[in-house]
């Protein structure tokens, strides 16, 4: 199970007792702020988009949507997400526990700006009712990211 492999990932670090399992769940940004008592804007998303025929996942705060404009502007591509069935064999988790730890091997992750107004977000752990809390500097040392990005738009930066 891939929450598994991301609690073994975690375990290198100390860190797999932080890994939080809910008896709810938490797929979607709504449900994960619900099982967590946060706002939705500090789930940290995991989306799973292809680029070049390559798997990237692209993480960004919980109010934001991909603007297309933006991340053509930025990869030089179309925005196209993976189909669900295509997200589990590609990145190595399931949709609704999409998370940029314990990837498949060849996956890049970038991280979005709009996670930046935080000092701690909530990735999921790679099942659809689990999550971390991450200071956005964690985040950028567990993920393994490869950049920031700003590809995202509809979210409050003030």
């Amino acid at each position: 199970m891939a929450i598994e492999k991301v609690r073994e990932y975690f375990r290198k670090y100390g860190m797999e007792s932080r890994v939080m399992e809910f008896d709810v769940s938490s797929a979607t940004v709504e449900l994960a702020a619900r099982a967590l008592g946060c706002e939705s804007s500090r789930i940290a998303k995991t989306l799973s988009f292809t680029l070049g025929g390559h798997p990237i996942l692209i993480v960004a705060a919980g109010d934001s949507k991909i603007d297309n404009q933006k991340y053509k502007a930025h990869f030089g591509a179309k925005a196209k997400m993976l189909a669900p069935d295509q997200t589990e064999e590609q990145i190595g988790h399931a949709v609704g526990g999409v998370c940029p730890f314990a990837v498949n091997e060849g996956v890049t992750v970038y991280l979005d700006e709009s996670l930046k107004r935080f000092d701690t977000v909530f990735p999921a752990c790679g099942s659809s009712n689990s999550a971390i809390e991450l200071t956005i500097e964690e985040l950028e040392r567990y993920s393994l990211f490869d950049s920031w990005v700003d590809v995202c738009k509809g979210y409050d930066n003030t």
